[in-house]
């Protein structure tokens, strides 16, 4: 039964699509700041358009609303006010014609489409210079303030003028012309005072922000969307990146919310609603943006896939996804074998060279990095970059939210009802299971770690039979117990278990961790998982990073690539640009030349719709790499030869070696994405030659069978 309810919720997430107007003869009606059933806070900005009839007025469920609307060229365009929750119907009338649109109004706290609220739920608006949260009086699942409950953390809208110093930073804006007032230089050549108008407030739960120079908007719309890893229960705050300094100086307008930024939360059905909302207010008080470019890294560059696949361009039109990977759900897949193969290697002396150990992870491993564990040379990209999110993602009994305004929370102890997982925070996607904990996808069976390095020679046949048999898997959430050193301060130095070994499954052979199918059916359909289809101008940019055993793997831009071919067969509205952060890291930032790329192919769109996307390309928008300076090293279609295809390595695969990940040295694809392989029997295997040259012995063929009794993947 659980099951049926968790689909039936799934189906409303991110909504069925609804006409955008209502036309009829002479008269049109548009909703312009969001989809007719997705108005929220009771307000929408309408347009009429008229051809026919005469004496035009404009109806709000009968009630005549025409002095909101100004005259445009072929019609009105108005803000509706006074919209009640639930269906209204806005009407034009010009006689004799008459036509009507409904739309459904949502409140301002939401939901729209993403479901119930999520409690307890920290505010943070009086940190955030909101003032303290709205006291609605409701039951005890909030914060406690000034004796009432605030359950949706509202705070009312404040506006305030910044201006940016000459030292780089922002300041109050005082009634005079300060010393230190910066100039700034717009998109069309004209230079003017950096001083800024901010919004801010509460959508959707979530804090919000517009920012742009007074007086000095070009018309364009910077999305910012920021990264980190978060599991939710928490309004957050805002970003740096809420004003940032090129997009402003230049004239853009800045959107950026707490709801949009992964250190937050990874609910991106909750992030894609919000981010409509927030847009939704722009419109309603600035009017249609010429277009709407997403700029952000990490997780912030996996919600411009996300939100494009889900809304089209209803968020973004165009997108700069820096350091990105697909998505953040099917990165739980290897991640999770990253503490498992650590745990292994660390155990046997053969792995003591850490250079060798990318022949079990994928990632990039290196003798001299630093490890931020032993203060030591030697690491790879499991510890440096993902030790710390398999309990994060897995133990409900280990948050990383330790805010201390947690203890305000009454009655005490609610962050304890929190079960911590990545799984918990997108129950109503994953669904629950009979112990009441939310179903998991992550699964191992039949996996076999370091098959591709057996085949190319660089592990033995014992040593590949001896990881397989030892890497074990992860318990139930429900047998998961406390985390030790480092993840619990306290229990340092004595009670050592940096690979949360004490929530695996060990053994030899140890058993292998089967994923729910519910869970994977539901989160395959939930839009959470990209898809690969996606069809706006895409720049995905990132320094090169993997010397430096960053997590942002480079060969994850390939991987949205191959996800893009396998929906449709066509990639052309994506250009994949590296520049070289080699050896000092990074120092030159290319999103300035992106941004100008994409406005260029944005002008193109406009003059020649008819062409689509890939027909508009402007010349620089094709794949390039650059040097550490951000000068041009190659450009063109066949500089990424090698990557997708057997073709001789290109200019940029030559310069820019990637890595992959355990799955894929296990024989997945590129693209990733595989919850739970197909399986075959061993023997079926061994006769079509999948180990390569090695002919395992009967005593063998008898170990693999005990280590996967019930096959081995076949991808």
């Amino acid at each position: 039964m659980k099951a049926v309810v968790v689909l039936t919720v799934l189906a409303s997430l991110v909504g069925a699509p609804a006409p955008a107007y209502a036309s009829r003869a002479g008269l049109a009606l548009e909703v312009l700041s969001s989809r007719p059933d997705q108005v929220s806070g009771g307000d929408a900005l309408v347009r009429v358009r008229q051809t026919r009839g005469a004496g035009l007025r404009v109806l709000r469920n009968g009630q005549d609303v025409t002095s909101a609307f100004e005259r445009t060229g072929d019609g009105l365009t108005g803000l509706v006010t006074g919209l009640a929750e639930g269906d209204n119907t806005i009407t034009a009338v010009a006689w004799p014609y008459r036509e009507s649109l409904r739309v459904r109004n949502h409140s301002i706290a939401g939901p729209i489409f993403s479901g119930e609220h999520q409690y307890p739920f920290l505010c943070k608006t009086e940190r955030s210079g909101l003032g303290p949260p709205a006291v609605d009086n409701q039951d005890g699942q909030g914060m406690r303030v000034a004796g009432g409950w605030s359950r949706d953390c509202f705070a009312a809208t404040v506006e305030d003028r910044l201006y940016r110093s000459t030292d780089g930073t922002y300041k109050p804006m005082p009634a005079g012309r300060p010393a230190d007032l910066a100039t700034a230089t717009l998109l069309d050549g004209r230079t003017v005072d950096f001083v800024v108008r901010r919004e801010r407030g509460v959508i959707n739960r979530f804090l919000y922000s517009i920012a742009m120079i007074e007086g000095a908007w070009n018309g364009r719309l910077i999305y910012r969307f920021d990264g980190g890893v978060a599991i939710g229960h928490d309004q957050g705050t805002l970003g740096g990146s809420a004003l940032d300094p090129y997009g402003l100086g230049r004239g853009y307008a800045i959107l950026h919310s707490s709801g949009t930024r992964t250190s937050t939360h990874y609910n991106l059905i909750l992030g894609g609603e919000t981010a409509l909302m927030v847009k939704e207010r722009f419109i309603e008080r600035h009017g249609p943006p010429l277009y709407t470019v997403g700029v952000g890294g990490s997780g912030g560059a996996i919600q411009q896939y996300i939100y494009g696949q889900n809304h089209g361009t209803r968020v973004i039109d165009a997108a700069v996804p820096q350091y990105s990977y697909p998505d953040m759900v099917t990165q739980t897949i290897h991640v999770g074998d990253c503490e498992l193969l650590e745990r292994y290697m660390d155990h046997d002396p053969r792995w003591a060279r850490w250079d060798d150990r990318t022949a079990l992870i994928g990632m990039n491993a290196s003798d001299t990095v630093a490890n931020p564990y032993t203060g030591r040379p030697g690491s790879d990209e499991c510890v440096n970059g993902w030790r710390g999110l398999t309990p994060l993602t897995m133990n409900p009994l280990w948050t990383s939210n330790n805010d201390p305004e947690w203890q305000r929370m009454d009655p005490p102890g609610v962050k304890e009802t929190v079960q911590w997982t990545h799984w918990d925070d997108l129950r109503k996607v994953y669904g629950v299971d009979e112990r009441g904990h939310a179903r998991s996808t992550w699964d191992n069976v039949g996996v076999q770690y370091g098959l591709g390095a057996l085949t190319s020679g660089v592990i033995t046949p014992e040593e590949f039979l001896d990881v397989n048999a030892k890497a074990g898997s992860w318990k139930e959430a429900a047998d998961m117990v406390q985390e030790g050193c480092p993840f619990v301060p306290s229990a340092c130095p004595a009670d050592l278990d940096p690979w949360s070994s004490r929530n695996a499954d060990l053994g030899d052979p140890a058993p292998r961790r089967t994923g729910d199918p519910v869970a994977i059916r539901n989160v395959r359909r939930s839009g959470l998982v990209f898809g690969g289809d996606i069809d706006l101008p895409v720049i995905d940019w990132r320094h090169y990073l993997e010397d430096q055993l960053d997590m942002h793997n480079a060969h994850q831009s390939f991987a949205s690539r191959k996800r893009m071919l396998d929906h449709d067969g066509q990639a052309g509205n994506q250009v994949i640009w590296f520049t070289d952060a080699r050896p000092d890291g990074p120092r030159f930032d290319q999103t300035p030349e992106a941004l100008r790329v994409i406005d260029a192919w944005m002008a193109n769109i406009r003059r020649n719709p008819a062409r689509g996307v890939v027909g508009n390309r402007p010349p620089d928008a094709v794949d390039r790499c650059f040097a550490t300076d951000g000068t041009q090293l190659a450009a063109g279609p066949r500089v990424w030869d090698g990557v997708l295809d057997r073709r001789a390595p290109g200019a940029c695969t030559r310069r820019f070696p990637l890595y992959s990940t355990s799955r894929i040295v296990a024989g997945g694809p590129i693209e990733g994405g595989v919850y739970q392989c197909r399986l075959q029997p061993v023997a079926k295997a061994v006769a079509r030659g999948l180990y390569g040259s090695w002919r395992p012995a009967q005593d063998q063929i008898a170990r693999l069978k005990q280590i996967f009794p019930t096959g081995v993947c076949d991808y």
